[in-house]
């Protein structure tokens, strides 16, 4: 199977979240990619209509390839709990509202399993990659990894819901985690391996 292969140059990430940003610089810091971001560009941030994750991270890619006239690549990711039927799910950075605060959407999710008898519950992080042109054409892989729950939030790495999420066969959460350690297995990470080895040269 053959990807189309992303030319050189500049590369607009299509998000406006600066720890998102700041994590796939650092994937990106051996490849050949100037990273810009849209929120850099002032691009706007188009309404997230799909119904999963690949289908978010297409929308955005295109749409920031289209408005920038670069190659742009989108991230849609989020946590899914068992015992929440998936949810957050797609819904993962609206559960922060407007302010973006994780802090009361960790909140939400214990209360939620609280109403449910529960302390935690299996969880796994999805990542979608997707890198889109201008054209209208995307590359898209996903990644995932499964872990658990565990409160309170443990740690100030990372973003989102880090600080509960113990990947399975740790004993530290994302958010206590050396970022070099969880690069090398994060479910951002594992999509990045595949985008990485289908469309970029070192």
């Amino acid at each position: 199977m053959s990807f189309r292969r992303f030319p050189g140059g500049r590369l607009v990430v299509a998000t406006h979240n600066p720890g998102k940003l700041v994590e796939l610089r650092e994937l990106f810091a051996p490849f050949t990619a100037d990273l810009v971001s849209a929120g850099e560009l002032h691009l706007p941030e188009p309404e997230e209509t799909g119904l999963t994750f690949i289908a978010n991270a297409e929308l955005k890619a295109r749409a920031a390839a289209t408005v920038s006239g670069f190659p742009a690549l989108a991230d849609d990711s989020g946590l899914c709990v068992t015992a929440l039927g998936g949810a957050p799910g797609i819904y993962s950075a609206r559960w922060a509202g407007e302010t973006k605060d994780f802090g009361v959407a960790m909140e939400r999710v214990r209360r939620e399993l609280a109403d449910q008898g529960l302390e935690s519950s299996p969880a796994y992080f999805i990542c979608a990659l997707s890198l889109g042109f201008p054209d209208g054409h995307c590359e898209t892989f996903e990644g995932r990894i499964d872990g658990a729950l565990v409160f309170p939030p443990r740690g100030t790495r990372g973003f989102g819901y880090d600080p509960v999420f113990l990947p399975g066969g740790f004993t530290t959460t994302f958010g206590e985690m050396d970022p070099a350690a969880k690069h090398a297995m994060s479910h951002r990470a594992r999509a990045f391996s595949q985008l990485i080895a289908a469309c970029f040269d070192a």
